[in-house]
């Protein structure tokens, strides 16, 4: 009949076999993973990028992209790029990413605080989960 022995649960007390199509058995099984893997959410990471002397009115139309993102249900890589001697401000680039997470705490939780990585500092904010009725 051209089917296969093929053993379904080695370390039940007695073994468990099926006369299958092995074949047909392992394309099913495929199919059924990669069911699963289009099922699952994809995490999407957008950036924002910071000069440690942003002024306020750049610093608004960042907060409102960050906004949407969040909204939308994606993470936001906020950073301080210091570029040449713009190192000495890094309080000024801290106190920033800290009033973007203050102003962002409607939208979205802080998972990493701000931390200096050579000449960038990282912050990170995931979306807060939307409660379901």
């Amino acid at each position: 009949m051209e089917l296969d022995l093929v053993e379904i649960s080695p370390n039940a007390d007695p073994p468990v076999c099926k006369i299958i199509d092995y074949q047909k058995f392992l394309y099913q099984q495929k199919k059924k993973q990669k069911e699963l893997k289009s099922k699952t959410q994809k995490v999407v990471l957008k950036e924002i990028r910071f000069g440690p002397n942003t002024d306020e009115h750049d610093y608004l139309f960042k907060l409102k992209h960050a906004e949407k993102f969040l909204e939308d249900g994606a993470k936001v890589k906020a950073f301080v790029f210091f570029k040449g001697r713009t190192i000495l401000f890094k309080e000024k680039g801290e106190i920033l990413l800290l009033r973007l997470a203050q102003d962002l705490e409607d939208f979205g939780k802080v998972e990493q605080l701000p931390k200096l990585e050579g000449k960038r500092m990282i912050m990170f904010i995931a979306p807060k989960t939307a409660k379901k009725k």
